[in-house]
């Protein structure tokens, strides 16, 4: 079950599926990071003042990053309750790995 985090300018989705923030039903990114630790961080301000955090591509408003936080809470609270869950958790981490690594 996704969690819908908001609407872009353009009509996409941005949402959270488990452990990943999908933009219109793909995958952008698996974490956050704080604009300030952002190597674009004036771009981004400059585009967007009151984004607190970048998932991807996509910028975050403080309110927006908590609702990413709170969706990746619950998933993890799933994933500790079921078994087949944490496979799942490990299938994620296998295939985020292989993102970073380039291998898709």
């Amino acid at each position: 079950m996704a969690t819908l985090i908001k609407t872009t300018e353009d009509g996409r989705k941005v949402e959270v599926n488990g452990l990943a923030i999908m933009l219109d039903g793909k995958l952008e990114a698996f974490e956050m990071i704080e604009v300030p630790m952002h190597p674009n961080k004036r771009a981004i301000w400059e585009v967007m003042p009151e984004a607190t955090h970048m998932a991807g591509r996509v910028a975050l408003t403080q309110e927006e990053a908590k609702k990413v936080e709170e969706a990746f809470a619950e998933t993890e609270k799933q994933i500790l309750a079921n078994p087949a869950a944490i496979n799942e958790r490990f299938r994620l981490a296998v295939n985020r790995r292989a993102c970073k690594e380039g291998i898709e």
